[in-house]
């Protein structure tokens, strides 16, 4: 494939949620363009986009794919991407290089709880968006309920450019407001002029009348010409639209369905004549590297070469591949370009795209485009690549925390570094998971974004590195701490022939602010410690505050003074002041009414209205204090506070309550007391835990 300018490019990334059907765009698109001799089929297994044996078993897609063909001489860049919640990332990535994002709506679904949390995104970062209604040979299925349902959800801004023939089992084409004109389509896609049916003249007029308002409204000019005749001219009309687009404030509305090929090519003639090619849109901010002084990346082919690579897929028969966009210069075979983060050089040798999961050589990316590079020495996900006088890095993408925590130990002795090195290295294709082997609880725990996301990382973990893997419930990094106040003596004296020890010390010890860790006062006067032996006291205290005196956990929040004690001329040692203060520590800690704290987390909850009572029930019975409700749309967002100890497995529960249709959000708060029962049982399981082990 040539290389192409920047001008006669489009990036576009599919959106939508799960089953509104975007991978069955984009095969209907991919045959349309020649990229497939056949309408691939997701039920079927023969998508060209969902071919992984985890999307194919599971009939949805898993990581974003790109489709790169030529629609009237220029370059279409498709990136098609998971519905799933769990896979936001794969959109996020998506988003980052794209300039307009095509969100699939299935018509009897309307606008979904997985859309709004995608829309959300894409309202931060300002970019052009068009909808398209998908499924509108469904039975039951009104054009006007589906239009209202992504009015009521986006505002009077998203506006219909079609309108569909027919509904239902009798749809069979569309009107094109923007040019008032109706096409039929058959079964190949191919399409038939024919006059705008009698029965929808006054619809088409009415919805025309809606878009010429808004597209007025893009523009001061525009709006005024639109006060005074009271209509805009069809060029007018497309200026706003574009416009409108380009500045975020015009949502164009589509209508077709997959399944009987009714409106793919004209998504095709509406990327090309409507949608902002790379070098129309506000350059890229970006930062000079090693410093935080801005720049401004303009989309310029003969600039110097900028490109970021956002995506990195390791797959069998391809080996990896380093997926970057362009943001200027060009990238053609023997450049040398310097990792920005990495301050590596990489030599580029062939340049690829692909149409789903077929490679094609490509000669170069100039400025806006986008291409996948192989076997790159030492270039993530994430990394800039840049000439090597011009150092600039373009900003990372930001990831959502991931939501849900398991433990995570080999099936087979002996294969730990395995498992580490196999999720280290899925980590570099998928970044919004992340893995941490906890020492102080000895435990490798995987935070992952959902238990679907957790079952698809052990099934590559398995396929690609050979290890399998045991999941279990992640132990909780609990806290102790006092509430009273104690003052304790301990001699420690010992002598056993030659020379002895001997170290006795006063300490005091009391509660400190909430989050203020510990601090330790040294109140000796007189000389009775010599000084040389205080920080061998402070050292006994702080080895006894890591093992605990409840359940274990290391002690938080404690002042401790040294305020008397005595020594021995010849016995006396750091040693012995080290044993005297660590076990005064450990003694006068069960004396200072010790409790146990626990992590909680601030949880925010998305569901339909009418599963509100299940959840706020649950959150009930997992110890969850509910801070509020806020209506969003037909749902509500539930703000609650939850132990971490409740939390496992909350993904599936969730899933099941809701049928699908909850989200949330998770985040740390704060540690608070743990009641008086449950502690009781932590405290004995951890001391029966101590004593197995020992």
């Amino acid at each position: 494939m040539k290389e192409f300018a920047s001008d006669k490019i489009r990036n576009v990334c599919l959106a939508g949620s799960r089953g509104s059907g975007k991978t069955s765009l984009a095969d209907t698109l991919a045959f349309i363009l020649g990229a497939n001799n056949r309408v691939g089929r997701v039920d079927e297994g023969s998508s060209l986009f969902d071919y992984g044996d985890g999307e194919i078993s599971r009939k949805t897609s898993l990581s974003l794919k790109l489709l790169a063909a030529v629609h009237q001489e220029t370059k279409i860049n498709l990136l098609d991407c998971p519905g799933h919640v769990e896979f936001m990332g794969e959109l996020l990535s998506a988003m980052k290089v794209c300039e307009t994002v095509g969100i699939v709506i299935d018509a009897a679904s309307g606008i979904e709880i997985g859309t709004r949390i995608q829309w959300r995104a894409m309202s931060d970062n300002g970019m052009a968006r068009f909808f398209f209604v998908n499924k509108m040979d469904r039975e039951h299925v009104k054009w006007r309920t589906a239009l209202d349902s992504i009015q009521n959800a986006i505002g009077k801004h998203a506006v219909a450019v079609q309108i569909p023939i027919g509904e239902a089992e009798t749809f069979k084409g569309v009107v094109d407001l923007l040019h008032m004109k109706a096409y039929t389509f058959d079964a190949q896609g191919k399409r038939q002029d024919i006059d705008i049916p009698g029965d929808l003249k006054a619809d088409a007029e009415a919805q025309r009348e809606a878009l010429i308002e808004v597209a007025a409204e893009t523009d001061d000019a525009l709006m005024e010409k639109y006060f005074a005749d009271g209509t805009l001219s069809d060029a007018e009309v497309l200026t706003g639209l574009r416009n409108g687009m380009l500045k975020g404030q015009l949502f164009p509305v589509l209508f077709g369905s997959m399944a009987k090929n009714i409106g793919a090519r004209l998504i095709l003639d509406f990327i090309v004549e409507y949608l902002p090619a790379p070098n129309q849109v506000a350059p890229e901010s970006a930062i000079k590297t090693n410093s935080k002084e801005p720049l401004q990346i303009k989309c310029d082919p003969s600039g110097k070469t900028v490109a970021f690579v956002f995506k990195t897929i390791s797959e069998s028969h391809m080996g990896d591949m380093s997926f970057f966009r362009v943001y200027s210069g060009a990238v053609r075979p023997s450049l040398e370009l310097v990792n920005q983060q990495t301050s590596s050089s990489e030599r580029i040798g062939h340049i690829y795209t692909f149409q789903g999961k077929n490679r094609i050589d490509i000669d170069g990316a100039a400025a806006g485009d986008i291409g996948a590079l192989v076997k790159l020495r030492d270039t993530h996900s994430g990394n800039t690549l840049a000439e090597k006088d011009f150092s600039v890095t373009i900003p990372v993408v930001a990831f959502p925390n991931p939501v849900m925590d398991v433990a995570v130990k080999p099936k087979a002795k002996g294969e730990e570094e395995k498992i580490g090195t196999g999720l280290n290295k899925l980590h570099e294709e998928d970044p919004t998971f992340r893995v941490v082997n906890d020492g102080a609880l000895h435990q490798l725990v995987l935070y992952a974004q959902g238990s679907t996301h957790i079952e698809v990382l052990m099934e590559k973990l398995q396929k690609r590195f050979g290890v399998e893997a045991d999941l279990a419930k992640p132990k909780i990094a609990y806290r102790e701490t006092v509430r009273g106040k104690v003052e304790k003596q301990y001699k420690h004296k010992k002598q056993s022939g030659g020379r002895g020890q001997y170290g006795d010390v006063y300490i005091r010890i009391e509660p400190n602010q909430r989050g203020a860790g510990f601090e330790f006062l040294n109140e000796i006067t007189g000389g009775v410690i010599p000084g040389k032996y205080i920080p061998a006291v402070e050292k006994g205290v702080i080895e006894q505050m890591h093992h605990g005196g409840l359940a274990g956990a290391p002690v938080v929040d404690v002042k401790v003074a040294l305020y008397f004690g005595s020594y021995h001329d010849v016995d006396s040692s750091d040693m012995a002041f080290k044993i005297a203060g660590s076990m005064a520590f450990k003694e006068g800690f069960l004396e200072c009414k010790p409790v146990l704290l626990e992590p909680i987390f601030n949880l925010e909850v998305l569901v339909p209205n009418e599963f509100t009572g299940d959840v706020m029930g649950d959150l009930s019975s997992r110890r969850g204090k509910v801070q509020g409700m806020d209506p969003d749309g037909p749902n509500q967002k539930i703000r609650a506070q939850v132990p971490q100890a409740e939390l496992y497995q909350y993904s599936v529960d969730l899933r099941s309550m809701t049928q699908g249709q909850g989200l949330y959000t998770v985040e740390f708060s704060h540690y608070e007391d743990v009641p008086r029962e449950t502690a009781d049982k932590i405290i004995a399981e951890a001391k029966a835990m101590a004593a197995a082990e020992a």
